[in-house]
């Protein structure tokens, strides 16, 4: 009899998802972005909640959160109800976090489930035209010969570009005092005016000073080469192997949001993904459209979490 009525409950439960995911969504969704308006992840944002909005026949409102180096947005759906109608489209500093800060609002692991990892982008390794650096070697001979002397930019303290920043010169055994901003638009001049040697900054933002002789660059972050840049190694095969580095931007939900519902997320941003007008939009020329399943993108956080732990706990890594 208890097990008769145990696999009753269990019978239950289980239409009582089905039911829930054949009617999601039934009302609004909201896509919350922690970042200001502007910028690929809000753009991302923006394309694939137009497209959601078509599929489901529900509006798709992306609602911007900035503040807290993306803690506050984040923070916003991990206390949400779990029930996919608060989304989160977040980033490379919700891996980052994790390890920079001591007190968290949010747990990335235990507090979210992973639905998609929609794009990766590359970073580019820019020196002002004076440094006497044209490739790795040189910018790594410089800066022994200068040790601490050589500054990088960030746009801002524990911002993806700091810890990649920390990551490139412990790999190399060199020291680069890091100076951080308050946004890669405060940034990137301070590089093309000479105040600053060198910096790591997406493509989208790099290429155009490259190409007009105001940067010059040394390398790319990913695996490989990029096709805009054909000529520009990556840190990797410049004498780094294992070096990676990427920017990246990925859909997310509450811990504990039904299964079939993340399912469903995960099928209908996969179409809008490989779709070619998707593609045609996307700003970022190093941008590569991942699209994979929830379990690949939770494996994927979690590497990039182990990664960006041991490069803050290193005893070198300055937290300013």
């Amino acid at each position: 009899m208890k097990t008769t009525i145990v696999l009753a409950f269990a019978a239950a439960a289980l239409a009582n998802v089905d039911v829930v995911a054949q009617s999601y969504p039934n009302k609004p969704v909201r896509m919350v972005v922690p970042y200001a308006p502007g910028g690929n992840t809000d753009f991302t944002a923006r394309v694939i909640a137009a497209k959601l909005t078509d599929v489901f026949g529900q509006q798709v409102l992306v609602e911007n959160r900035p503040g807290g180096a993306t803690n506050i947005g984040s923070d916003l759906v991990a206390k949400a109800p779990g029930d996919g109608y608060t989304l989160l489209m977040g980033g490379a500093s919700n891996a980052i976090n994790m390890s920079f800060y001591q007190k968290m609002p949010y747990d990335t692991l235990r507090d979210f489930a992973p639905v998609i990892l929609c794009v990766k982008g590359a970073n580019v390794l820019s020196v002002h035209p004076s440094l006497p650096a044209r490739n790795v070697k040189e910018l790594i001979a410089l800066a022994k010969a200068r040790p601490g002397q050589l500054n990088y930019a960030s746009a801002g303290v524990g911002s993806p570009q700091h810890v990649t920043g920390a990551l490139f010169a412990s790999m190399a055994g060199i020291q680069l005092t890091h100076v951080p901003y308050k946004s890669d638009g405060q940034a990137m001049p301070a590089i093309i005016g000479g105040e600053i040697a060198t910096g790591m900054f997406p493509m989208s933002a790099s290429t155009p000073h490259i190409r007009a002789g105001r940067l010059r660059a040394i390398a790319v972050t990913s695996t490989g080469r990029l096709k805009d840049l054909p000529d520009v190694p990556t840190i990797a095969e410049s004498g780094y192997p294992g070096f990676e580095a990427v920017t990246w931007h990925g859909v997310a939900v509450r811990a504990g949001t039904p299964v079939e519902i993340v399912r469903k997320l995960n099928d209908d941003i996969v179409r809008i993904l490989k779709s070619d007008e998707f593609r045609a939009r996307v700003p970022d020329p190093s941008a590569v459209i991942v699209a994979g399943s929830p379990e690949e993108f939770e494996h994927f956080i979690q590497n990039e979490n182990a990664k960006w732990r041991k490069v803050v706990a290193a005893p070198d890594f300055r937290l300013n």
